[in-house]
């Protein structure tokens, strides 16, 4: 059989009607939109902006946060489709499988784990620094030892790192939350949300009457380089110089798509997904854009180069807005809870796209077991809170953070042209929601996301195929071969 055998739609529309052995659908548009958000506003916002502005664009990071908000709203629109088309959970995996095939699919999903664990992983390191900072900060207690709070390949002044214990303190924490039920964890980041955008608001409405002209002038600086701390050189100003901090406020953006891995738990998928994906997008753009605004009107470039670094919020609050400095220790608090919620979606998603591997036989049973009174798919969190624990209690933040961006562009891009597939394939399924412009649009989207892949070097490039040829090695020893699609006298 060919190794690029589909999973009929027909099967995936029955397989997510079986209701009493599936998720529990428990998720409405709002629900989904406050998921999105969730995801989306967290490192991005409180930390690349000011890297962004430092590194590579000045106060013009604002029209950084458009092109890369413009490559997400074109994958955008076609996980709206698809997802709508297609509600189970697994999200690119799931429709990878329908539209090009199972090889393609194990490819994707996984690269899904770059995007969803990887990058949970990634955030929880960065919680546990900034925990160290609301600590000393705003609590004014003594920091958690540096031994305890780092990896063993971490050294500062004689000190070594042996366990990053409150990294592994939050994964588990929001993974077990996760098994107690989506809906329960959706409460919770409903809270999370709510406190963080409000904290977003203030700083734009009162940061607004602070704004220098003269940090905003000229708003594109002319091009040229700028070599960072590390000797690292980049282009700062011009056409490049925006370019370059699209790529790097890009992964302020993760996240949107982790709410089509919820499909099969949203009440009216058909409807709420489009509204979810695109609802969380176009807010946080808003958000992103205005907040960059009054950010690099506040304080200098030279502020974020300097001693603004990563709490350079707070730093640019406490430095120019006077009286304000309840607003900088606030600052410290929503980045906690917007790192929170950005590891509970992508645990989330791992989750939802193990269970969708497991349940075809790519990935063994036990990763689709459904908890019998939560209906969640608690083995797979199990399995997933060990993984990403390990990573975050023992490996350093920086390794693989880029790792994060790539895969999860590679994802965008095959999510684009299996809508070009499925219109091709499957011209007369009802679809709730319609891609404009097809082909257009999904060709535009692949040709935004490769360049912004091509803007990660190949150093991530090398990275991205090392970890893709772990994944065939997988396959070909054991997905293939409990494939139920592809054996279908094993089910």
């Amino acid at each position: 059989m060919s190794l690029f055998v589909k999973k009929p739609i027909s099967q995936l529309i029955a397989d997510a009607a079986d209701s009493e052995k599936g998720l529990k659908r428990t998720l409405t548009a709002w629900s989904l939109i406050a998921l999105g958000i969730g995801a989306i506003i967290g490192a991005g916002l409180f930390v690349r902006t000011a890297a962004a502005a430092a590194q590579s664009a000045g106060p013009s990071v604002t029209i950084g946060f458009l092109v890369a908000a413009f490559g997400c709203a074109l994958a955008g629109l076609c996980y709206a489709e698809l997802s709508s088309s297609i509600p189970i959970a697994g999200s690119a995996y799931t429709y990878s499988y329908a539209t090009m095939g199972e090889f393609v699919a194990w490819i994707i999903g996984w690269d899904l784990v770059l995007e969803y664990a990887v990058g949970a992983a990634t955030v929880g390191i960065a919680w546990s620094e900034y925990l160290n900072n609301l600590l000393v900060k705003v609590l004014h207690l003594s920091p958690i030892p540096y031994e305890w709070c780092h990896s063993p390949f971490e050294h500062l002044n004689g000190m070594s790192g042996i366990i990053n214990l409150p990294a592994l303190f939050i994964v588990a924490l929001l993974s077990l939350l996760l098994i107690k039920g989506t809906q329960d964890s959706a409460v919770v980041n409903g809270i999370i949300v709510i406190t963080k955008v409000t904290i977003v608001i203030l700083i734009i409405v009162i940061g607004w009457g602070f704004i220098n002209p003269a940090n905003h002038t000229p708003y594109i600086p002319p091009a040229s380089t700028y070599i960072d701390t590390q000797g690292i050189s980049h282009n700062f100003g011009g056409f490049w110089g925006i370019i370059g901090a699209a790529g790097t406020v890009f992964f302020a953006f993760i996240g949107f798509d982790a709410v089509s891995t919820a499909a099969q738990e949203a009440k009216n998928p058909k409807r709420d997904m489009p509204t979810g994906i695109l609802g969380s997008l176009a807010i946080c753009t808003i958000l992103y854009v205005l907040f960059a605004h009054v950010l690099t009107g506040v304080a200098t470039v030279q502020d974020f180069r300097t001693s603004g670094k990563e709490a350079s919020v707070a730093f640019a609050i406490n430095k120019y807005m006077l009286g304000y400095g309840w607003l900088g220790k606030l600052v410290t608090v929503a980045i906690l809870g917007g790192f929170s919620s950005v590891i509970l979606v992508m645990l989330l998603g791992q989750s939802r796209v193990f269970y969708s591997m497991s349940k075809d036989g790519l990935l063994p049973a036990v990763f689709g077991k459904v908890h019998p009174k939560y209906k969640t798919p608690y083995m797979a969190n199990l399995i997933i809170l060990i993984l990403v624990g390990l990573f975050a209690a023992f490996i350093p933040g920086d390794i693989v953070g880029d790792m994060t961006s790539i895969g999860t562009l590679f994802a965008f891009s095959l999510v684009c042209i299996g809508v070009i597939i499925l219109r091709k394939t499957e011209p007369d399924l009802k679809r709730e929601f319609r891609t404009p412009w097809v082909p257009f649009i999904p060709i535009l989207g692949v040709i935004v996301c490769v360049l912004m892949m091509c803007g990660l070097g190949w150093t991530n490039w090398l990275r991205l195929f090392g970890w893709l040829a772990i994944g065939l090695v997988i396959y070909f020893t054991y997905s293939r071969h409990h494939s139920k699609l592809r054996n279908p006298d094993k089910e």
